[in-house]
């Protein structure tokens, strides 16, 4: 029987000390080290990834951008998010980095589902999606549905969840950010992860309402159920 993977509510914490102490635990872990989930909430800030082009950082005005090692585009980080870093060893887990892409996402679409909210995957655009004029329906992504459309269509669905993995020596570090309930205002000041025009919602717009740290506790347990530790 799988353990659960232990899990730690940091609450608000600033960026980039955070960053440094994955960092930390991924170099200095040894082949025994147990896997961790370290769950928090970040002040504003834009984290810009290793694929992260300066002309969808659009106007960041007085909010600090940083430069991380992760894959991905820039995104905005701040207060009601849910900022949740898997520190796994992969190698142990027996699985390759897109099943370990899939297993964080469906953590956050039955965390959706928990709430009554219907997440959904676009091939080639990581992260977890809604249908800005029905979230709580049931259906399926269209067929051929893809990250094009995204650019073509970018008021058909809203972004709720992004997700940002580096691997070190079969170790993660980096991982997810569910939108709970925030000052969204941020997310005009870039193309969320490289996409001109999407837009980007949080639980409290499709009118979840519920505390950080319930949203918190709840992905916690998801996370641990698909993340065997």
């Amino acid at each position: 029987m799988t353990a659960s993977l232990p899990c730690q509510l940091l609450g608000r914490v600033d960026y980039l000390p955070t960053v440094q102490a994955m960092q930390d635990f991924t170099a200095q872990r040894t082949p025994d080290e147990r896997d961790q989930l370290w769950i928090c909430e970040h002040p504003p800030v834009f984290t810009q990834g290793l694929a992260g082009k300066a002309e969808h950082l659009l106007l960041p005005g007085d909010i600090p951008v940083v430069q991380t090692n992760r894959g991905g585009q820039v995104t905005y980080h701040g207060p009601g998010q849910v900022v949740a870093y898997p520190l796994l060893d992969l190698k142990r887990a027996g699985y390759f980095v897109k099943e370990y892409v899939f297993r964080i996402e469906e953590a956050v679409v039955q965390t959706l589902a928990h709430f009554g909210v219907t997440g959904l995957r676009v091939p080639g655009a990581p992260g977890i999606y809604v249908r800005l004029q029905d979230p709580f329906g049931h259906a399926r992504l269209e067929a051929g549905f893809s990250a094009k459309e995204l650019e073509t269509q970018p008021h058909y669905l809203g972004k709720i969840a992004a997700l940002g993995i580096k691997v070190s020596r079969h170790c993660t570090y980096h991982g997810l950010a569910l939108n709970v309930a925030m000052d969204l205002e941020p997310f005009q000041r870039i193309n969320p992860c490289g996409y001109a025009g999407l837009q980007t919602v949080d639980l409290a717009t499709l009118g979840v309402q519920l505390p950080w740290q319930e949203a918190a506790l709840v992905l916690g347990e998801k996370l641990g159920r698909y993340l065997p530790a």
